[in-house]
């Protein structure tokens, strides 16, 4: 019996040292890219082609030159534009999203099946396919110029967004549905058990769905490069970093390209930083409950 137990231990200690040296080396394979591009941003040799993995030499000139030289490319105003962009288009698409998942999964109403497959199809297919029409859509209401060019990323980032309910609505799907009929019995409105019971209790889907919403227009390049066209003063960060690998822009600017590529790492890990109590709590107080 001792011997089968040691057997066992032995086995097990080889599966998980086996794991989680395969573990070990997935995370390296993982990091490596982003190390490379945080050193590249400290790299003080200039151009797109170098013979050593470690710099040679180490510089916060490819950041300082990100926000001091602003005539070819205007960092600073790319990303106050795109910031902009996604913080509206974060708190619409959230509220959207929210709102729909929370209707499906409480409401019975006609057509309510059928709306949720045709969601379903709709979603298989990418946006990018639609981005031609709705050019043109916005150009003939006159939102392909100058700042009216923010309004229309807004629009084009949040407008579909109820689409996406999937997820939340498979969370609200948990809630149970004993709670809103309590609230109905002492005279709360829907929107009342919305945002004063269902929300509070829905932290941790709130937390991924902003994040979500967030990431998608501060990362998105495809919409903002065909809705800007030729307006520089409207770029986002993401066409700010497409232009600096240029073929007449790549020498110089490769290096303050990997420091431009590790700033706007910074308010996604800030707003996960930020949130990630609230999904905390959110979970355990599920678990309480």
């Amino acid at each position: 019996m001792a011997k089968q137990f040691q057997s066992a231990k032995k086995k097990r200690m080889i599966n998980n040292t086996v794991v989680h040296i395969v573990l070990a080396i997935l995370a390296v394979i993982w990091l490596f890219p982003i190390f490379w591009v945080v050193l590249t941003s400290f790299r003080a040799e200039k151009g797109s082609y170098v013979s050593t993995f470690l710099p040679k030499a180490f510089t916060l000139d490819n950041y300082a030159k990100l926000f001091s030289d602003t005539t070819i490319l205007n960092f600073p105003q790319m990303f106050m534009n795109t910031l902009f962009i996604a913080i509206c288009s974060c708190i619409l698409s959230a509220f959207y999203v929210l709102a729909v998942s929370y209707c499906l999964s409480r409401i019975k109403f006609k057509l309510r099946k059928p709306y949720m497959n045709m969601a379903m199809v709709l979603g298989l297919f990418p946006g990018f396919m639609s981005m031609i029409a709705v050019y043109f859509i916005l150009k003939a209401m006159g939102l392909t110029e100058g700042n009216l060019i923010k309004l229309a990323l807004i629009l084009c980032y949040s407008g579909g967004a109820g689409l996406g309910f999937q997820i939340a609505k498979g969370f609200f799907d948990t809630i149970p549905a004993a709670i809103d009929e309590a609230a109905l019995l002492d005279g709360c409105t829907r929107w009342q058990i919305f945002y004063k019971i269902t929300l509070p209790l829905s932290k941790p889907i709130i937390v991924y769905t902003v994040l979500t919403s967030f990431m998608g227009p501060w990362l998105d390049f495809i919409f903002a490069r065909v809705i800007c066209r030729a307006n520089s003063d409207q770029y986002t960060i993401a066409i700010g970093l497409w232009k600096m690998l240029e073929k007449e822009y790549i020498d110089s600017w490769y290096t303050s390209f990997a420091a431009g590529a590790v700033l706007i790492s910074i308010p996604i890990a800030l707003l996960f930083l930020f949130m990630q109590k609230y999904y905390v709590d959110g979970i355990s107080g599920a678990v309480k409950g």
